[in-house]
């Protein structure tokens, strides 16, 4: 098993489960990864992005997914502790891409 993020890995988990994990979890997974993304964002706060985003798709957790409600309940708080750590990089436009992803897969606004 890899701690390392994967862009596969990260997509095929949010389209997989999004209906699932709920709006609130697969947002904040798209913010962190779209601030990834951006040039701007400095290496210390990408090890960071990347260590929520990793343990965001690593299929062992110390909640499983598949548990109703609580399921993605440890997945959200590794999101936003990371979200919380890098907050001054999540952007009007990192958001605007993200509900941009959420609405053309999923008609979410």
């Amino acid at each position: 098993m890899t701690n390392e993020f994967d862009d596969n890995s990260f997509w095929a988990k949010v389209k997989g489960f999004a209906r699932t994990a709920g709006r609130e979890v697969i947002e904040k997974a798209l913010w962190l990864y779209f601030a990834a993304q951006r040039p701007e964002t400095p290496p210390w706060a990408r090890a960071a992005i990347y260590g929520a985003l990793a343990y965001f798709v690593l299929p062992f957790d110390a909640v499983p997914d598949f548990l109703p409600v609580v399921g993605y309940s440890d997945d959200l708080a590794a999101l936003a502790a990371a979200l919380a750590t890098v907050s001054m990089h999540i952007t009007d436009d990192v958001k605007e891409q993200a509900s941009e992803k959420m609405n053309a897969w999923f008609g979410w606004i």
